[in-house]
């Protein structure tokens, strides 16, 4: 392990507790190690620091220091609103207005939020629904409506809706190229415009939630383009969702609307409140299930979630799907297409049923998981500098393979309230409820589970704006109800059996729509490793409160049995592999090591006197580290406190051009003498050319006012388990060890995380020659395929047409410009960027500045 790696602070995801002793010494400090310079405060002195941290790309916040600073902000203005009631005239008045606007800021930006989140989401559905319809055909009466429109009240269609052909092969071919046309369209929108705005999203934003700065990931353009291609990637047919996009477009709405007000755009913590209230608002309007998305948002989504945040999240996604509700945009009441309703209770008999749903579900989520991690792999390898040939490719042959079937033909939406209906009252669906088809339909089912089973694990990740909720919802979906089918046919042949005593005669005993509704809960529940959430979104779907403890049996079930695959959902994994530095709170570890074996004792740091401006100048051109400690001197190493790379870079920046400081100058990090230079302020009065010559022969130069004097500090012999807990409650950068006063080392996530991987790995081993020979085997296949297609077309055009001329140079080939391709899993064997502290070495990747 290298000096380097540990010496930069940790990208720490965890959010603090509430600030205690060690956060208000420290306010105590920064307020009291140095006299300001006159018209300079400490709190302005911060502000100006902080603008420029907020352009720091792959970096983490310290929330320690977050906190610090907030406290610091309302303690100045406590003092600048003193007495403020007691003023008299306009004067007061306005500021008792500021002092109201200042305290309402977060309920007008929560409202704003969810108001925009409910509309962008209402428009979303409409515009999606009609894209999924035009593949199929038109309305003869306005172009513009789809089927469910155009045929208003007629179940089983109308003349108005046209089909586009009587011709099968001509419909096949539409719907192949409406498919392919789509596809290529997001593809290339999400490469020319916003890199960020493809896959899902959630993993990123439980990064960015803890702490973790991804420049751009929010931004105004992210937010533009997921919105525009998002209905593109799901009318094409792949089999990617919306329901996770729907968290990432609605954090990004937060994100952009929070920039115009003060409050948010200078504090982390605050905008994490508010980021974390759009997630649950993202999920509300994507099921239509408020108190489900809060509870999402609990469960998944944030590591720190105070009642306070829990309360701005609720009206969030109140307020969101209150607008939803508004805009009916089904025209049906209903805020998702498969909102159903049941009116039949089910018997005790069919828990055993119940229980292979949630077994399926386990296992669905543990196989797709694996296999998933494995096509991205293959993906990263080999496919990055194809991502729009990649999506377009997926969207044809996901048409061509679906087209057949009649549960994979339509939208999957629209496939999940077919399989959730009872069958009464007339509602069928190309026979699904008529008993002469039921093996017919059974086989479909089967066929529809595996296929689809098999989209998911190739097609999420490409890049487009892809979920899996979904997606693994249909798969779920279409297991119970072929469960349901055959359960209804066993009870129909054997109707007097003891098993079936407690049904009624003449009364529908099995419902196979409910079977559906389970198997839906099941694979939601095996793909994200949530439970509770589950239960209340499956709850206010249906609003049955009899099939409650159903659906816990069912995620109970499926959660013991995913559990036994492997800790952590889809989300956790992808965070794994694209290696970003979290540390989940909701895992547990028992290393029985002290921090001592984990820390880095060879450690850059600076002495509190004798190194010159030149000197600090070649520490920080040499290194990459975020931040150093001060020490007395290099023999005693007796601790003096921490300074940040940002902090002491404004402070060099500034010395040099307002004080004209030659290079020899001595640094001092404590209080010098009384004639030492302090560091000028922004409001220093004009200079003369006398004032220069006088001041260049000034040799000394005070950073004392930018170190942090209290930094956390830890025993060598405290156990990791506890830094670890240290890491993910409070959420320093760093933590420095000391052993009676002396600098011993410092620890980080990364030394964390790469001790917990190299644990792991020597538990089970991840590596598998194998596979990479396979995987190599399948690029070479696809490089021949590629070139015979290549061939075939410049044959049959006669030389007019030419793919690419060779498989590096097709047109359809894009540079890899998604930021995150440059990472990688997280291996205790292998080189990576982040947990080697590299991440901010300039790749020649441009990224986006945060809007």
């Amino acid at each position: 392990m290298t000096a380097r790696s540990p010496s930069r602070p940790a990208q720490t995801p965890h959010r603090p507790a509430p600030p205690g002793r060690a956060i208000s010494r420290r306010l105590s400090a920064l307020s009291t190690t140095t006299v300001a310079p006159a018209g300079t405060s400490q709190h302005e002195l911060t502000e100006e620091i902080e603008e420029i941290k907020r352009y720091e790309d792959f970096t983490t916040i310290d929330w320690v220091q977050d906190a610090a600073r907030e406290q610091l902000r309302r303690r100045t203005r406590r003092k600048h609103n003193a007495g403020v009631f007691e003023l008299k005239g306009s004067l007061g008045w306005r500021r008792r207005l500021e002092e109201t606007y200042d305290a309402g800021q977060a309920w007008i930006v929560v409202t704003l939020v969810g108001a925009a989140i409910g509309l962008n989401a209402g428009f979303l559905n409409i515009i999606t629904e009609w894209l999924s319809d035009i593949k199929l055909g038109y309305c003869t009466t306005a172009f513009y409506l789809n089927e469910n429109f155009c045929c208003w009240g007629d179940e089983k269609g109308c003349p108005e809706w046209h089909r586009w052909s009587s011709f099968w092969i001509f419909n096949y071919f539409l719907y192949l190229l409406f498919s392919t046309v789509f596809a290529l369209a997001s593809a290339s929108l999400v490469k020319s415009f916003a890199p960020y705005a493809a896959g899902s999203g959630i993993s990123e934003i439980k990064c960015i939630i803890a702490g973790f700065v991804m420049k751009g990931f929010l931004g105004f353009w992210t937010l533009l383009i997921k919105s525009i291609c998002l209905p593109l990637a799901i009318a094409s047919g792949l089999s990617v969702g919306k329901e996770g996009p729907s968290v990432h477009y609605a954090v990004c709405t937060g994100n952009v609307i929070s920039r115009f007000f003060g409050k948010y755009k200078r504090n982390a913590a605050k905008t994490r409140e508010i980021l974390s209230a759009c997630a649950a608002a993202g999920v509300a309007v994507a099921f239509g299930s408020p108190i489900g998305g809060v509870l999402f948002s609990l469960e998944e989504m944030s590591s720190y979630f105070p009642l306070k945040t829990m309360w701005r999240s609720y009206f969030c996604a109140l307020v969101a799907t209150a607008v939803l509700a508004a805009m009916n945009p089904f025209w049906t009441g209903q805020l998702v297409m498969f909102e159903v309703r049941y009116d039949r209770s089910w018997h005790f008999f069919e828990i055993i049923f119940f229980i292979s749903i949630g077994i399926f579900g386990g296992l669905y989520g543990a196989f797709v998981m694996k296999w998933n991690l494995r096509a991205q792999a293959f993906r990263k390898k080999y496919l990055t500098k194809y991502a729009i040939l990649e999506a377009t490719l997926l969207a044809a042959g996901t048409a061509i393979l679906c087209f057949p079937n009649m549960f994979l033909r339509i939208d999957m939406t629209e496939s999940m309230e077919i399989l959730f209906l009872e069958c009464e009252a007339g509602r069928d669906y190309d026979g699904l409820c008529e008993v002469k088809n039921r093996w017919r339909m059974a086989l479909s089912l089967a066929f529809a589970t595996i296929m689809r089973t098999f989209l998911v694990i190739i097609s999420y990740g490409c890049k487009v704006p892809a979920g899996i909720f979904v997606p693994s919802m249909a798969v779920g979906a279409s297991f119970g109800r072929l469960v349901g089918i055959l359960v209804q046919a066993l009870h129909e042949a054997f109707p007097h059996a003891k098993f079936f005593a407690a049904c009624q005669p003449d009364v529908a005993c099995i419902t196979p729509g409910t079977y559906a509704f389970l198997g839906a809960a099941a694979a939601l529940s095996g793909i994200m490793h949530i439970t509770v959430s589950v239960v209340v979104i499956m709850f206010e779907l249906t609003g049955a409160l009899t099939y409650i403890l159903p659906t816990m049996i069912v995620v109970g079930v499926t959660k013991a049995v995913s559990e036994r695959f492997g800790k952590g959902g889809i989300a956790d994994r992808m965070i794994w592999f694209n290696g970003f530095p979290f540390l989940d709170n909701k895992e547990e570890h028992t290393f029985g090591v002290p921090v001592s074996q984990v820390m880095t004792s060879e450690v850059t740091s600076l002495p509190s006197s004798g190194l010159t401006l030149k000197a600090v100048e070649q520490v920080m051109a040499q290194n990459k580290y975020q931040g150093f400690p001060v020490i007395e001197d290099r023999t005693s190493k007796i601790l003096i406190g921490y300074i940040g790379r940002t902090e002491l870079q404004y402070a060099i920046d500034r010395t040099k051009k307002e004080s004209f400081v030659a290079s020899n100058a001595k640094c001092f990090f404590t209080q010098p003498s009384a004639s030492a230079l302090q560091t000028p302020s922004a409001a220093a009065p004009p200079v003369t050319f006398d004032a220069i010559e006088d001041a260049s022969g000034q040799q000394s130069v005070d950073f004392s006012r930018f170190i942090d004097p209290v930094p956390l500090a830890v025993h060598p012999r405290l156990p990791l388990e506890t830094v670890m807990e240290l890491f993910k409650k409070m959420g320093p950068r760093v933590i420095l060890v000391e052993y009676r006063g002396r600098l011993a080392g410092l620890v980080t996530v990364k030394d964390c995380l790469k001790y917990q991987f190299k644990v792991e790995a020597q538990e089970t081993s991840t590596h598998d020659p194998a596979l990479e020979i396979r995987q190599e085997k399948l690029w070479g296949h696809l490089n021949h395929a590629a070139d015979w297609v290549a061939d075939k077309v410049l044959s049959v055009s006669g030389g007019r047409i030419k793919l690419g001329g060779g498989r590096g140079s097709s047109f359809l080939e894009s540079r890899p410009e998604d930021p995150r391709d440059q990472f990688s899993p997280i291996l205790a064997s292998s080189r990576h960027e982040i947990l080697e502290g590299t991440e901010d070495i300039d790749q020649g990747v441009e990224l986006q500045a945060r809007s």
